[in-house]
């Protein structure tokens, strides 16, 4: 429905280089007094994002491209506002949707560090009523390996989530929508993406800490990282969007028309997306995840053994990606899309912000706009020599070509699509509905896991629509019109146990 946002945009400005970019956390900014990437490659990329922004009918498009030795290059094109005009900035907040899963496993990570838990914990020594919680480990639901139905991908959930998507919903009552499906499978044997699993690890994080996730990962990971700018959203505050922040536009809705869901409310994805950023913080952020700046080197060895995903050129490690060199993470959530790596090769950073999750002919917008991207500045990386596996497990294997869930994308089924760097690979971070198995839960073939072995429609369907009207939120108790700087996300009133 890309088609809804091609027409053209009168007030869109052409792009806008930033000379001076603000700095942080000591970190300094190549582009604040450093070279560009030169006349030519520069051009290039304007008229690559420029073509792909038209072509897939993006409102407004934030680029941050950092190369140590060749120049950087930081520019927002389009507008962040349809109904003013309001033109695109690099200084803008924005949603990251699934990008919030390296900052959960980090925060998880630490404890590791720290000796209070292990990887190789079950889930059912931290959380009660898993489906197959003593044979689930923590490593399993940080690789996407549980073998547990996605929340997401229940059709109750998505009629829910998208009747009114101004609603507040807790961690239990997210899991529930997906415990009440049998199993996909037995863990460890299959890489199912699932946010189903990053909810869960929250609630280890609570459980361990006896400190809310948010607070948890504000003190934890985002005051060392010196992320001052980046955000989780949470309790009182869950509303809370700073500004300056663009509009976000989505076609997740019941009747498929396109809506502004800028203040949707972010609960419903929590620990496995519901935090914000902006372009250089995560500039930061890239390099601190993709390195283990806050881990020990051990640990961070084990969130890189990345295992084959049953898509080619893309592997998955605790809470992050590998394709092509490159590591990071992207994300999706309704109206927003972000992507953020880091190629340790050439010590290179692309983060990538837009303000709609419309897909065209099936792909990501945030895809088509890093591939333009890469294409141009590290063409190489397709053909770059892999890094051996951590170890033989069989690739994911998937019922029907339309089975998978890939994170937050409500409206339409599991689509096909060319991943971030040229080669073939899913989408990180949509809310599909395309159930993986179907069914109630149960465990026919006595192995324990939940599932009878067999694979089954959903009780659904594989497709719903589902939305909500295009209202605003005022000012009030939970949503702030100022910039958070390394305040902490209030506290719940409520207590996980």
């Amino acid at each position: 429905m890309a088609s809804v946002l091609a027409a053209p945009m009168t007030a869109a400005p052409a792009a806008t280089a930033v000379g001076a970019v603000r700095t942080h956390g000591g970190d300094h900014d190549e582009c604040s007094s450093g070279p560009g990437l030169g006349r030519d490659a520069t051009a290039r990329l304007d008229k690559a994002i420029a073509g792909v922004r038209r072509d897939a009918g993006i409102p407004g498009v934030a680029v941050g491209l950092w190369m140590p030795g060749k120049g950087c290059y930081v520019r927002a094109t389009g507008v962040a506002d349809k109904a003013t005009g309001q033109p695109m900035s690099t200084g803008f907040y924005s949603r990251i949707g699934s990008e919030t899963k390296t900052f959960t496993v980090t925060a998880l990570l630490q404890l590791v560090d720290d000796g209070r838990i292990r990887l190789d914990d079950p889930i059912s020594h931290y959380v009660p009523g898993v489906p197959n919680g003593r044979r689930i480990t923590l490593r399993h639901l940080a690789e996407m390996r549980s073998g547990l139905f996605p929340y997401s991908a229940d059709a109750d959930f998505a009629h829910d989530l998208l009747s009114d998507p101004y609603r507040t919903f807790t961690p239990r009552e997210l899991l529930a929508y997906g415990f009440k499906h049998r199993n996909t499978g037995a863990p460890g044997k299959v890489f199912v993406y699932n946010n189903s699993n990053l909810v869960l690890l929250g609630l280890v994080i609570e459980k361990v800490t006896g400190h809310h996730v948010a607070d948890v990962i504000n003190r934890r990971v985002l005051r060392p990282a010196h992320l001052e700018r980046t955000l989780f959203p949470d309790g009182p505050n869950v509303r809370e969007f700073p500004e300056p922040h663009a509009h976000g536009y989505t076609n997740q809705t019941l009747t498929g028309a396109v809506t502004d869901s800028t203040d949707w409310n972010p609960s419903w994805a929590w620990s496995a997306g519901a935090m914000i950023s902006d372009l250089h913080d995560l500039h930061s952020w890239a390099k601190t995840v993709a390195t283990g700046a806050l881990l020990s080197p051990e640990t961070q060895k084990q969130r890189l053994k990345v295992l084959p995903t049953g898509f080619p050129g893309l592997d998955y490690g605790l809470g992050i990606f590998e394709t092509g060199g490159w590591i990071g993470h992207n994300g999706s959530i309704p109206g927003y899309e972000s992507v953020t790596v880091y190629l340790p090769a050439l010590k290179a950073t692309l983060v990538v912000l837009l303000n709609t999750d419309i897909t065209t002919g099936g792909q990501e917008p945030s895809t088509l706009v890093a591939r333009a991207i890469t294409q141009i500045a590290t063409p190489a990386t397709s053909t770059t020599a892999r890094r051996p596996r951590a170890r033989a497990v069989p690739p994911a294997r998937h019922p029907t070509p339309r089975s998978l869930t890939w994170g937050f994308r409500v409206g339409a089924g599991r689509s096909p699509l060319i991943s971030t760097f040229g080669q073939s690979a899913p989408d990180l971070i949509r809310i599909t509905r395309g159930p993986l198995t179907g069914g109630r839960r149960r465990d026919g073939d006595g192995d324990g896991d939940g599932a009878d072995g067999a694979v089954r429609a959903p009780d659904r369907g594989d497709r719903f629509r589902g939305g909500g009207a295009d209202r605003r939120l005022p000012p009030g108790p939970g949503r702030s019109r100022h910039p958070l700087r390394g305040r902490r996300p209030a506290r719940r009133a409520r207590a996980h146990p």
